[in-house]
C-alpha cells in the first residue's frame, strides 16, 4: 500500500554562494557559502602573515545582509563581497 521510499515533502536549499574577491593577491577570485567566509579569508590574511578578529564581523555582515556593513569590513581586510551570479 505504501512505497517504501522516503521522499521529502519539499525540496532542501541550496545555501547562496558568495563571491570573494582578495584585493591583496592580484585579485584571486573564489566562491563560498556564508559558512566559509572567516576559513577563506583567514586564509589569505595569514598568507600575509595577518590575522584579523573582523573575519567573523564579515560572516555575521554577509549572513544578515547587512551589506553596507559588509562592503566596510571588506574594504579593511581588502576582500569584496558579492552574490555570485
Amino acid at each position: 500500500m505504501y512505497s517504501a521510499t522516503w521522499r521529502p515533502h519539499w525540496p532542501q536549499r541550496k545555501p547562496t554562494i558568495y563571491q570573494l574577491t582578495d584585493c591583496l593577491h592580484d585579485g584571486h577570485t573564489t566562491r563560498v557559502a556564508a559558512h566559509e567566509i572567516p576559513a577563506t579569508v583567514s586564509a589569505w590574511l595569514a598568507d600575509l602573515g595577518a590575522h584579523s578578529p573582523l573575519v567573523d564581523d564579515l560572516e555575521r555582515a554577509v549572513r544578515g545582509g547587512d551589506w553596507a556593513r559588509a562592503h566596510a569590513i571588506g574594504e579593511r581586510l581588502s576582500v569584496r563581497v558579492a552574490l555570485a551570479a
